[in-house]
């Protein structure tokens, strides 16, 4: 009989299903999705039991589709930082808060204050608090539902709430807890520390774990309702940003991801524990038992570009935009954009920066323009990798593996091979996201692949666009300008 891994992926607007075959071949799928709940600007909550039936109903269609397969393992992905807050019979108290809420920068400012300040806190726990983190929602739902508060007993993150709906088990993993920011990093565990400074019990949060264990057994219950076999095994799995990047080959250190999504992401696996120096980064655990990776957010990335085609492309697609940016030379001879369109975290952490075109001459046309979008995300990816190396001088990387809407343009892929001077290669797999992750977990852990190395040879190259020569040298220089901008204007 056939075997396959199953990997579930709670995002933010549904819940991908994927069956990954021993031959590595994705023999089913299945999404379903679930709303979204924004009580105030800037709020955005979801409610568990949703994810709950639509994972139940997206395992139930791969099912449908695999014609009797045995199902070896299961593992998770989901989005990060959410707060799922249950009371001491393990029922949900409210609506879980989620990653992209905005309601707690009051509380984050005042826990890197009680912590003794920014670099203080990067002793805890490596990271800066943002308002996406877990650790900011708890004490805003302590100062403004505090009736809530005195109920909750436990604090999950959104894949391990199904998980123990699935096998009754409490528990998270290294890498969902290192976006909490309540999580140590360094030594793999949680901050008791400052929890005590802020006040939380230590009791509120569950056993951490690696990606790789296995973290339960599909329960009696869940499996009637399911139609599986109960005692199926599962596993700890991961958080979506850190997992995805198992989809681009990134378990070992030596090579570059980057994700053109609407945000751009720049990650890397390193070679040991790494410092965050000003907590420009967001440095965690990775899915592979004693790893980190280190990876930073630019906030306008393919997002620049849609924002581009939709009020300054006159009407022109895309491939239109693309096909008048490829006319003009590299460098769009000295326009250079900055794609702070929505503030910015890395490099710059600066929800005031703006974007702007700068260089202007009456000679230029659209293309210098369209051009100029994708070669200022390009340069914005390139700061972000340049921390990383700062902050781990031992790093070597040899290639990049590219995501991402924008990664569809193949003029996109040539100037960013261009600027980064490495080749950029496309990889089966990233299209999937965490939930492609999350079934290569399962497959470690349940024995299919005997290490992570092993499942990963499964991340095979789809395509590669080489740097051309020429153009390297024209970047380096272009590059260094852009660099210079920012802080050239950033008073005004």
């Amino acid at each position: 009989m056939k075997k396959v891994t199953i990997g579930i992926d709670i995002g933010t607007s549904g819940c991908k299903v994927i069956a990954l075959d021993a031959e590595g071949t994705i023999a089913a799928s299945a999404l379903e999705s679930y709303p979204l709940y924004q009580p105030q600007e800037g709020w955005t909550e979801q409610d568990p039991e949703d994810w709950w039936q639509a994972s139940v109903n997206g395992i139930k269609g791969v099912l449908a589709q695999l014609g009797g397969a045995e199902v070896a393992g299961i593992g998770f992905s989901g989005q990060m930082h959410g707060m799922v807050a249950m009371d001491s019979e393990m029922r949900v108290i409210r609506r879980a808060i989620l990653w992209n809420d905005q309601r707690t920068q009051k509380q984050c400012d005042e826990i890197t204050a009680a912590a003794g300040g920014l670099d203080k806190l990067l002793d805890y726990t490596d990271n800066m608090m943002l308002t996406g983190y877990t650790g900011g929602k708890i004490l805003w739902m302590r100062e403004n539902e505090p009736e809530n508060f005195e109920k909750t007993k436990l604090i999950l993150n959104p894949k391990d709430y199904i998980r123990f709906r699935m096998t009754g088990e409490l528990c998270t993993e290294v890498s969902d807890a290192s976006g909490t920011g309540l999580f140590s990093v360094k030594e793999r565990r949680w901050s008791y520390e400052l929890m005590e400074i802020l006040g939380l019990s230590r009791d509120l949060f569950p056993e951490v774990l690696e990606s790789t264990d296995r973290a339960g057994s599909v329960t009696k219950e869940a499996a009637e309702l399911i139609g599986i076999e109960a005692g199926i095994p599962v596993f700890a799995g991961g958080g979506d940003a850190v997992i995805s990047t198992i989809g681009l080959g990134l378990a070992l250190p030596g090579k570059v991801g980057v994700t053109l999504g609407t945000s751009g992401i720049v990650a890397t696996g390193l070679p040991g524990y790494a410092p965050n120096p000003g907590g420009k980064l967001q440095v965690f655990c990775a899915n592979n038992p004693g790893t980190w990776l280190a990876f930073g957010c630019t906030l306008s990335a393919a997002g620049s570009y849609q924002w581009y085609h939709d009020n300054l492309g006159g009407g022109a697609g895309f491939k239109e935009l693309d096909d008048g940016a490829a006319q003009v030379a590299p460098g769009c001879g000295g326009l250079t954009f900055l794609p702070y369109l929505t503030g910015e975290r890395c490099p710059h952490f600066d929800p005031n920066a703006r974007g702007a075109f700068i260089g202007i001459h009456s000679s230029m046309t659209q293309g210098h323009f369209s051009r100029a979008v994708l070669e200022g995300v390009c340069y914005a990816q390139k700061q972000v990798f340049d921390i990383i190396k700062a902050s781990s001088p031992d790093l070597s990387t040899d290639s990049i593996a590219v995501a991402g809407g924008g990664a569809k343009s193949p003029l996109w892929q040539q100037i960013l091979a261009d600027v980064f001077n490495m080749p950029v290669r496309t990889v089966f797999g990233s299209a999937e996201g965490g939930s492609f992750g999350a079934a290569l977990i399962a497959r470690v852990g349940c024995g299919m692949a005997s290490s992570m190395e092993e499942a990963m040879s499964l991340v095979s190259v789809k395509s590669e666009v080489l740097p051309i020569a020429e153009n390297v040298g024209i970047y380096a220089e272009q590059y260094n300008r852009y660099c210079a901008f920012y802080p050239a204007i950033k008073h005004i």
